[in-house]
């Protein structure tokens, strides 16, 4: 198999009528389906669903939902329908260029596709990983190192490292089985290179028991591994990194329906800060389970594209009655008010010289926010201080009503001016009350970007008093300090402010 989608010589009529076509045949390789398999999973005859893959029959855009559901391919088919649609060039895919591989030692390796597909099923999670790789060396290639990492706490390190620790990640657990080719016919050994509490990383050989298969340059192949973790070592969250060039990336989560899981998406690069998916996760309840999907294209080196999970259905299970604001917070990971570390002024940062420490900070603090916001509508914007979520750093984010994403180190408010105002506030360390908290129209604010330079923004009504409040939380102070005496917060239940934006 190649990894063009089309060839360059194709006439541009030709192209046009099987972009669709040539995005449906590779997903149908992708996920091993034969023709008559893929038919019958989208529920059409199988001589129908041969015309579409073979550009002879045009399809409708119910087929292509039909084969974007069968087919998991987050996104995919319907876009290519799109461009099928409005006659849009076939979209050709570059030949990457060759990278010295570093997990192998020789050669060079592209990833035509890497796809996932997670499974929790009874308090276990089941990873299945395929890849299509492409030797574009000049040297065989013999083996391919993976990872298996897990964190049950993500927001709380030293709670990770003393769960894993006392019960460390085991082999057997794992249970890890790989296989070269398709429909898992030829097994693949495997050799451990690290084995830690919490991690490990494997060789897979391009061997087995019959003897050694190398990959030679310009071919290509699927291999497919798999494996098992308990949830007691698994937490909500499952990140893929891109380490090799990649056409494309997918990911699939399939949970049980009963769960009510909800899940997003956040996206880090070398050279930007945790973002939302550019692209929505698609959802497909039919039946008894929930599959989540998503894929993109020719992601960048480096990369790592996080995906996060809350089963809320947990929650309504164990009683009718709604959990206060406090505890879903807490099962969030937002620290609450009984917790000294609120009153601790945070650790300064170092910067540049820990600018890798700051943008993991930032990270756990954008997926923070969105587990948050998956919970809670806020009209007002949102913000999240390093210490709520268990961390000693000067890092603050705050996310305004307009959707602008603001970072801060080291934050301190140097000047405040205009006019002050009352208006309430809700903290998420204590989310059962609100209270009405003055503060400054205008306030200007000195701190650093992550390559050290010192900044003074300006900051102006309620943007000005998102910020006040992370700036506090890093000093070691909450808003009820900076209510007026005599004045008490109200319980959640007397606010009739959710959902609104500030008023001046």
């Amino acid at each position: 198999m190649t990894t063009d989608a089309t060839t360059n010589d194709a006439s541009g009529s030709a192209a046009e009528a099987n972009v669709f076509a040539i995005e449906l045949e590779r997903w149908r390789d992708v996920r091993g389906f034969s023709r008559a398999a893929l038919a019958k999973a989208m529920g059409y005859d199988r001589s129908y669903v041969s015309k579409v893959l073979s550009g002879a029959e045009r399809p409708s855009e119910a087929f292509a939902g039909h084969a974007e559901a069968a087919l998991r391919a987050g996104g995919a088919l319907h876009s290519a329908f799109r461009d099928f649609e409005t006659h849009r060039p076939a979209k050709v895919r570059p030949v990457a260029p060759p990278m010295s591989d570093p997990h192998t030692g020789t050669g060079s390796l592209v990833v035509d596709h890497d796809d996932a597909t997670l499974r929790y099923e009874d308090g276990v999670y089941r990873l299945t990983q395929r890849r299509h790789l492409v030797n574009r060396g000049t040297e065989p290639i013999t083996r391919y190192l993976i990872r298996i990492s897990v964190d049950r706490y993500p927001g709380d390190p030293e709670r990770s490292n003393q769960l894993y620790s006392e019960d460390p990640l085991t082999w057997d657990e794992i249970d890890l089985h790989a296989w070269h080719g398709r429909a898992r016919s030829n097994p693949m050994e495997w050799t451990t290179h690290h084995d830690r509490d919490a991690f490990k990383e494997v060789w897979l050989l391009f061997a087995a028991k019959y003897g050694r298969f190398p990959l030679y340059p310009g071919e290509s192949c699927w291999i497919e591994y798999e494996y098992t973790v308990s949830e007691t070592h698994w937490g909500n969250w499952f990140q893929r990194a891109v380490r090799l060039p990649t056409h494309t990336l997918s990911v699939c989560l399939d949970f049980p329906a009963d769960l009510s899981a909800a899940v997003w998406g956040l996206h880090t690069s070398m050279t930007a800060q945790a973002m939302p998916f550019a692209t929505a996760i698609g959802r497909d309840d039919t039946g008894d389970r929930h599959i989540f999907s998503w894929s993109c294209e020719d992601p960048p080196l480096h990369a790592r594209y996080r995906l996060e999970w809350d089963f809320r259905g947990r929650a309504t299970a164990a009683g009718d009655s709604p959990p206060a604001p406090s505890t879903v917070m807490a099962s969030l990971g937002i620290v609450q008010d009984t917790d000294p570390a609120l009153r601790q002024v945070a650790r300064r940062f170092d910067l540049p010289a820990e600018a890798e420490d700051a943008r993991r900070v930032v990270t756990a603090l954008n997926s923070a926010c969105e587990r948050v916001a998956q919970a809670h509508m806020f009209g007002k914007g949102m913000g999240i201080a390093a210490p709520q979520i268990g961390i000693d750093r000067a890092a603050a984010i705050v996310r305004t009503p307009e959707g602008e994403a603001i970072t801060l180190f080291n934050p301190t408010i140097i000047e405040s001016a205009g006019d002050v105002d009352e208006q309430y506030e809700g903290c998420l360390s204590f989310f059962d009350v609100r209270g009405q908290v003055p503060r400054s129209h205008l306030i200007h604010v000195e701190h650093i970007d992550i390559d050290g330079r010192t900044k003074i923004t300006v900051f102006e009504r309620g943007v000005a008093r998102l910020v006040a409040h992370e700036v506090d939380h890093l000093h070691g102070k909450l808003y009820t300090d900076r209510m007026r005496d005599g004045v008490e917060p109200i319980p959640v239940e007397q606010y009739r402010g959710t959902g609104s934006t500030w008023k001046y």
